[in-house]
């Protein structure tokens, strides 16, 4: 959360317990930036949630930082303002820090009481008198200092969700005053646990705080901004239940079958008397089977040139349909010989051509 050099910058000002607290927060706006306030200030709120990580003077220098770090602005608009009450409503901390934390509050709204200020953490410990010292209520200090009262109490988030990381020393009995002189290190005597530096492990404390973990957490990898080359695309089609009708349900297929057989057969080769005279029976009783026989443009030829009668049959039924033109047209374009040359006869007998069909009849005898 802050850096090293800031950490042991951070820990001499919560140490310079004979120095004046304006003093002290001089050189703490000298030092930092604006722009680093607030983590400094989260980092002290940390070291303040638990009464044995700070001595006594180091806590009230650590207030003192947190109240004045915004003194600028109005008292609501501190973000550590709910902490500050809480910890002057706490009737467990002792009672020159309620008092201290009190004095430090009322500061922002009167110049006289600004007297605090110019007193060292050690003076204030030694000279505070708490017959004269008032505890207001905690709703009191929510309507003088916040814009409203919270009908919660304050829960502080870093102790909820956090795992503690200062442990009791299990070779100091409950109650004892940790910074008695009987706990030092005696020369030539085993040490005990936690008797090592302990500002040294303040410091370190300050550097590894973190406010990582309270974020929300991705169940997956963070996707990729742009897009990857030959990434597979998932679809996910529309499920289209619209009915549709089925115009060739329930129809009778088999019909036309014999004559697409026989067509079949006539475009391979010739076919018999017997064979012609059915195709021309069935044309003959449904002209619409010409529709339904398999006979296309392109197919014309080979039919013209083993079945030549049959051909003439098929185009006269097709006379009156859209298609005739393109039947004229392969006709005319294919190669000349005596069973083509016998069909356009018995068309221009039978039918009435299109004259660009006359034409082209003509072009082609002109150029015989």
């Amino acid at each position: 959360m802050i850096k090293v050099e800031e950490s042991s910058e951070l820990f001499s000002l919560l140490n310079a317990e004979n120095q004046a607290l304006d003093e002290i927060m001089t050189d703490f706006n000298s030092k930092f930036p604006r722009i680093r306030h607030f983590r400094l200030c989260t980092s002290l709120l940390m070291l303040l949630e638990d009464k044995s990580v700070l001595k006594s003077t180091q806590r009230l220098v650590a207030f003192t930082i947190l109240h004045q770090a915004y003194s600028s602005q109005q008292s609501s608009m501190n973000p550590f303002i709910s902490f500050l009450i809480n910890a002057a409503c706490n009737e467990e901390a002792e009672k020159y820090e309620r008092g201290f934390i009190l004095q430090l509050l009322a500061s922002s709204n009167s110049s006289n009481s600004k007297e605090v200020l110019k007193q060292t953490a050690t003076d204030f410990v030694k000279g505070f008198d708490p017959s004269s010292q008032a505890f207001p209520q905690q709703e009191q200090l929510q309507q003088q200092y916040c814009d409203r009262v919270h009908p919660e109490p304050y829960n502080c988030l870093l102790r909820n969700a956090t795992v503690k990381n200062v442990v009791p020393d299990p070779d100091v009995p409950s109650g004892c005053d940790l910074n008695s002189p009987e706990f030092d290190l005696e020369p030539g005597a085993k040490p005990k646990l936690g008797s090592g530096d302990r500002d040294e492990a303040l410091t370190g404390l300050l550097q590894n705080l973190s406010l990582e973990g309270f974020g929300p957490r991705w169940i997956r990898p963070l996707p990729p901004r742009l897009l990857i080359q030959d990434e597979l695309v998932w679809l996910n089609p529309d499920n289209n239940h619209e009915l549709q009708w089925d115009y060739g349900m329930c129809a009778d297929t088999s019909r036309g079958a014999a004559v697409r057989d026989l067509i079949a057969k006539a475009l391979k080769g010739p076919l018999a008397p017997a064979q012609q005279e059915q195709v021309f029976v069935e044309l003959g009783n449904d002209p619409k089977l010409v529709y339904h026989c398999g006979l296309t443009p392109i197919k014309l030829p080979d039919l013209v040139e083993n079945n030549p009668l049959i051909a003439v049959e098929v185009l006269i039924k097709l006379i009156n349909s859209a298609e005739i033109a393109e039947y004229f047209t392969v006709l005319v374009n294919m190669d000349m010989s005596l069973h083509s040359m016998e069909v356009v006869n018995r068309l221009t007998t039978a039918v009435e051509l299109p004259t660009e069909f006359v034409h082209m009849i003509s072009t082609c005898r002109t150029d015989l």
